[in-house]
């Protein structure tokens, strides 16, 4: 079952399954209340320093995947995810404005290949 992503802007719908949010700071706009959310990983997503260097700038998408997935590696958080997604229909939503440069990609990537 292949692991979706979304902005966590976008209404929730059942065909989410369950929602998990993958940024290490709260979606700014968003209540708590109303995000319709299963779990707040906060831990799998980028380092602050990572976050910062890559501003969401494209150039550095690249790089930012090498380095975030360095950073997964050996990451507890990341293999708390893989069993939370492990056959189950999940979305892992994320707040940045760019729907191809956000570390939900990479996640998703990484988790779908897995299987």
């Amino acid at each position: 079952m292949p692991v979706k992503i979304k902005r966590i802007y976008e209404p929730a719908a059942p065909e989410d399954g369950q929602r998990i949010l993958v940024d290490r700071l709260w979606p700014r706009g968003v209540a708590k209340a109303e995000a319709h959310i299963d779990l707040w990983l906060k831990e799998v997503a980028p380092s602050a320093d990572l976050r910062r260097w890559f501003g969401h700038k494209p150039e550095r998408w690249a790089e930012f995947q090498k380095r975030y997935l360095a950073e997964l590696k050996d990451s507890p958080a990341f293999e708390d995810l893989r069993r939370w997604v492990r056959g189950k229909p999940t979305t892992l939503l994320y707040g940045a404005r760019d729907e191809t440069h956000n570390q939900a990609r990479v996640l998703a990537d990484r988790l779908n290949g897995d299987d």
